[in-house]
């Protein structure tokens, strides 16, 4: 006997998700997170600043404290490209992972739920290459949660659906689905099985520096962001963080062993990358740090923002050597650039 389709969730739970009492849980940081004021003038001989676009200026006065997005889950989309339509979902005339990934959890998705958000967002790194180089396939990572999904075959829906159900609906849902039916529970619910369908996930282990670069959306950030993805590039090497720029896993070729030290610490390696719309191009530059789980500081201590990502606004060039030094490599947050942070689970974090 067939089952009734399953609809997807009402326009009433989603107005009612826009109210702030039902939105993830906002936690004042002072007792979490270590500061300091504003970011330290550089020593450097750094990059100027881009002249912005005219009738585009950089919002200086509005408050940045808690100014970010509250989600469950930031999924970046691996492109190799560094700008993208103002809609990334319309690329390639809708033939793109985000327009998949949209269509089955935006509103009106059959997986929808608005008090479970996934950002989508695409970025400017490099996917992985297969060991079968014809069938094209995606990379994404997965955020607060610090997973690397290297292999999404562009070949068959099955393994959105399985990154979906394994890796991007919640564990338990949120007190106002208790009205549901069972088998809708079910469907909006994560399921390990649907896991071993995508291989080679792993944790993530770099350092990840995202700069909203999205030129097609807003020139601020199209100008500002490339500036500051190159200063990240040349100034983390001087803090001991070795830049990664290739794809991740290339099983083409035999891969050179990791540079770094040798034992069970990871190496310090770092990523920087462009990413699509953030919101608050206004404050551009727009630059989120993760920073993986097993981070230690230099002292081999835990490293005291492992496992978050920090939303900074109004990066400059000038203020690059500043951030490493704070927050990458001491676990400080620049408390004037703050815009939040996030913990896995999607605890949204502000001062």
């Amino acid at each position: 006997m067939l089952s009734r389709p399953i609809r997807p969730l009402s326009r009433g739970l989603w107005e009612h998700a826009k109210r702030p009492s039902q939105q993830p849980p906002i936690t004042t940081a002072l007792r979490f997170l270590n500061t300091v004021p504003t970011c330290p003038s550089p020593t450097c001989d750094c990059a100027g600043t881009p002249a912005m676009p005219e009738g585009l200026p950089i919002d200086k006065t509005s408050p940045l404290n808690g100014v970010m997005a509250s989600y469950a889950e930031q999924l970046l989309i691996c492109t190799g490209k560094d700008d993208w339509p103002s809609r990334i979902e319309e690329e390639n005339s809708g033939d793109n992972l985000a327009a998949d990934l949209k269509e089955l959890l935006g509103r009106g998705g059959l997986y929808s739920d608005p008090f479970h958000n996934i950002s989508v967002l695409n970025a400017s790194f490099p996917s992985s290459i297969s060991r079968r180089p014809e069938v094209q396939t995606t990379s994404a990572y997965l955020l607060p949660s610090f997973q690397y999904v290297p292999f999404l075959p562009r070949v068959s829906f099955d393994a959105v659906h399985a990154l979906v159900k394994g890796y991007l609906l919640p564990e338990k849902l949120h007190p106002m689905h208790d009205g549901l039916s069972p088998i809708h529970k079910d469907r909006l619910t994560r399921k390990d099985a649907f896991r071993p369908l995508l291989y080679g996930v792993r944790d993530v282990q770099d350092v990840l520096v995202l700069v909203c670069g999205h030129g097609g959306r807003d020139m601020r950030c199209g100008l500002m962001g490339p500036a500051l993805q190159k200063e990240f590039e040349a100034q983390l090497p001087k803090k001991g963080y070795e830049v990664v720029r290739g794809p991740l896993i290339d099983e083409s070729v035999t891969a050179p062993p990791l540079s770094g030290p040798v034992g069970n610490e990871p190496p310090s390696t770092a990523r920087v990358g462009l990413i699509s719309h953030i919101g608050g191009h206004k404050f551009a530059g727009n630059v989120i740090i993760y920073i993986p789980p097993r981070l230690n500081t230099k002292d081999n201590e835990p490293h005291p923002l492992a496992g978050h990502g920090i939303w900074y606004g109004r990066v400059e060039p000038k203020h690059v050597e500043g951030i490493i030094e704070e927050t990458v490599v001491k676990g400080n947050v620049v408390a004037d650039m703050f815009r939040g942070a996030i913990k896995k689970g999607g605890e949204v974090i502000r001062l």
